[in-house]
């Protein structure tokens, strides 16, 4: 089973798809995270989520770029979170694809790479497109490209929804 997770800034998007991989009955509990500890804050949150993950029996992977060369060591359920760093990581750090398309095409066989390896995928994105704030300049790339593997995983994924208030709203494949 195949779900994209969608939601704003404290939505609860994060928790309800953790509900959906602890709910899940195939072990063990993959969390893949993308966001690259650039600087202090973003190591003490990683070590936080790090161990509330383990209290759910989640093994953490952390993996910035290349998502599709990532091998699970045996299959399971995963949490991939957040597809938004995972876009952001593939354009602009160096270890990226580094352009719009690559950077797409990175994310996307990324997440089949995963299919192909688990049992239940249960990936987590930002809803970014609806703030009506002016961006600094460039970010429209990243808002295109973010766009573009939203709409590919949407089409591929079994189950579609949208967290707000931490109410999931299903656009596709009804509720669990």
């Amino acid at each position: 089973m195949f779900t994209l997770v969608i939601g704003g800034a404290a939505s609860g998007k994060s928790e309800y798809a953790e509900s959906l991989i602890t709910g899940s009955e195939h072990l063990p509990r993959y969390y893949i995270a993308t966001m690259e500890p650039l600087d202090l804050e973003c190591r003490a949150r990683i070590e936080k989520h790090r161990k509330m993950r383990a209290e759910k029996q989640f093994l953490t992977i952390e993996c910035y770029t290349g998502l599709s060369a990532l091998r699970l060591p045996e299959r399971g359920s995963v949490l991939l979170e957040c597809l938004g760093n995972l876009v952001a990581n593939e354009i602009y750090s160096p270890a990226g694809a580094g352009t719009e398309q690559g950077a797409l095409n990175a994310a996307a066989e990324g997440v089949e790479a995963l299919l192909a390896q688990c049992r239940d995928l249960v990936v987590v994105s930002s809803e970014v497109f609806s703030a009506g704030e002016r961006y600094a300049p460039g970010t429209d790339v990243y808002l295109r490209t973010l766009a573009g593997v939203h709409r590919a995983l949407a089409q591929r994924a079994d189950r579609v929804c949208e967290v707000v208030c931490g109410l999931p709203q299903y656009y596709k494949g009804g509720t669990q």
